[in-house]
């Protein structure tokens, strides 16, 4: 391999910072996209922009009553940022479905409206399906469930005052949105109503997105309306590379086909690899696009050995493989032996589920496009449901915790609803222990219990409320969920499909799943 190109200066990319602060003029702002590929310190600009723009521009929005967003997509994340920033209540740093939250939370009226007209829509287009499908089959069963459901949740819109939402919660009460809802509603407020704008722009003139290519589309796209309406008291920023999306739900083509009007900085500088691992990734991505990042001038040249292997190998074998060859071209024991001092980077989901022992219940939810999203980042409340609720039960029953199970019980099960009668109520504390006892005794004996089991014996006992992704299915025999018995093709009937098959694994894949996704 030859040599890259390393910069003659390792401060190359300092001038980016300059034109990012330039841009958040209070009085002129410029919105922008900077392009950021990996380890080209994208949240050292920010901090150090954000910094510098506090000095110059408190006064102006403390009395204006205004703060400067800043989304970024996990808590970690937020936290870190909120850290190199001191804590200054002049930034508001969060995830966007909490952003998003704050935006429509209070306007239950238009909530309710959005949500009326969207569930009538669905409930329509699955009777249209029906008048297709054959009564009896399974697929038609499914349907008949899923319109019953949400014509319930549209007759108990009715009697709803105000909606709830918890963005590191389940979400499963009547008057809940899910994490879907609220971007979807917030997308379409900021898009179709001007009185949110407005909201958007007074509180904060300037909103900037860090990993921007994985910031819901539906949501970017409204983002990108607002500030094409209001670009003169509004400043959108992006921080991002499209090369490193995750989710599915991202924009694909974001950074491209931008306003004329808006700033486009390139930072060019990877601080984080040696020049032949950067090679590596510009002979990579050339296929994809003109990006090519550059080395630091004191970085050593560093070392790649790429084994390429055929797609039918056994992976743990092939392993062990390379790391016997490796001792032999390094001569380094820490390869192999007793001081191992290795990482291995499982680059692909689907590979961890194998690994690790959870892709049964992993696999027919990760090929749905819909549901990718939520179960990479652990969102989906039909998976909340198991990974917040049931397995902190298990976890703490075989512990004996029985504190910890009380506590989750009285949380979130209808079963313990106060009552102002006290003989009531240690009945009610009763029939919650017994179904407690009930659901644990799947476990009895060494049994492993399938998650379908679990899910129909809590919807039996009512000891906690159920999914709505879940409901159709806690009473069908799910032997044989993933026959499609319609000729048409339907969607909806994908998903709980995909659902049925995902809960035919065993619970343990939950634990497994838990694990990783936590990190």
């Amino acid at each position: 391999m030859v040599d890259i190109e390393q910069s003659e200066d390792n401060h190359i990319d300092d001038y980016v910072d300059d034109i990012i602060f330039n841009c958040m003029n209070l009085n002129n702002p410029k919105s922008f996209f900077l392009f950021a590929g990996a380890g080209s310190g994208k949240t050292r600009s920010l901090v150090s922009v954000l910094n510098r723009f506090r000095t110059e521009n408190y006064k102006q929005l403390q009395l204006n009553g205004q703060r400067v967003a800043i989304i970024t997509y996990t808590n970690a994340a937020c936290e870190e940022i909120e850290r190199r920033l001191n804590f200054d209540p002049l930034f508001a740093v969060s995830t966007i479905h909490t952003f998003i939250w704050g935006l429509i939370k209070g306007f239950n009226k238009d909530i309710r409206e959005c949500l009326f007209s969207s569930l009538n829509n669905q409930i329509e287009d699955l009777k249209l399906k029906q008048t297709k499908g054959r009564v009896g089959t399974k697929s038609f069963v499914e349907r008949q469930k899923s319109i019953e459901n949400k014509g319930q949740r549209v007759h108990n819109l009715e009697n709803i005052k105000q909606f709830t939402y918890n963005p590191n919660g389940l979400n499963q009460g009547k008057e809940s949105l899910s994490h879907t809802e609220v971007i979807s509603i917030g997308a379409y407020f900021l898009t179709n109503k001007p009185l949110m704008q407005k909201i958007l722009i007074k509180k904060f003139p300037i909103l900037l997105i860090d990993e921007s290519q994985d910031t819901n589309k539906e949501l970017i796209n409204a983002l990108f309306e607002v500030e094409k309406k209001n670009n003169n008291a509004f400043l959108l920023g992006l921080f991002g590379d499209t090369m490193q999306r995750i989710y599915s739900d991202g924009k694909v083509d974001l950074g491209i086909n931008l306003p004329e009007s808006w700033s486009k900085p390139v930072k060019k500088m990877n601080h984080r690899c040696p020049p032949r691992i950067i090679k590596l990734i510009n002979k990579i991505r050339s296929a994809v696009d003109d990006q090519e990042q550059k080395a630091r001038l004191d970085k050593d040249e560093g070392v790649v050995r790429f084994f390429i292997l055929p797609s039918t190998t056994e992976k743990a074998n092939a392993e062990k493989k390379v790391v016997k060859r490796m001792v032999e071209i390094t001569g380094d024991r820490q390869w192999d032996g007793n001081d191992t001092d290795y990482t291995t980077l499982i680059l692909e989901h689907h590979m961890a589920a194998n690994r690790l022992g959870f892709l049964e219940m992993f696999q027919p939810l990760y090929q749905m496009e819909k549901l990718k999203t939520g179960l990479l980042d652990g969102s989906l409340s039909g998976i909340k449901f198991f990974t917040k609720i049931i397995l902190p039960i298990i976890n703490a029953n075989e512990i004996g915790d029985k504190f910890a199970i009380t506590s989750i019980v009285r949380k979130y099960s209808p079963l313990l609803k106060i009552q102002k009668n006290e003989t009531e109520q240690l009945l009610k504390i009763k029939n919650a222990q017994d179904a407690i006892n009930q659901l644990l005794s799947l476990w009895d004996e060494y049994n492993e219990p399938r998650c379908i089991d679990v899910l129909q014996c809590v919807a039996t006992l009512n000891l906690f409320d159920i999914p709505v992704s879940l409901y159709p299915l806690t009473t069908l025999d799910i032997e044989d969920q993933t026959v499609n018995d319609d000729n048409n093709f339907d969607g909806d009937n994908d998903v709980i499909n995909a659902w049925a098959e995902c809960l035919n694994a065993p619970f343990s894949q939950i634990r497994a799943y838990d694990s990783y996704i936590t990190g």
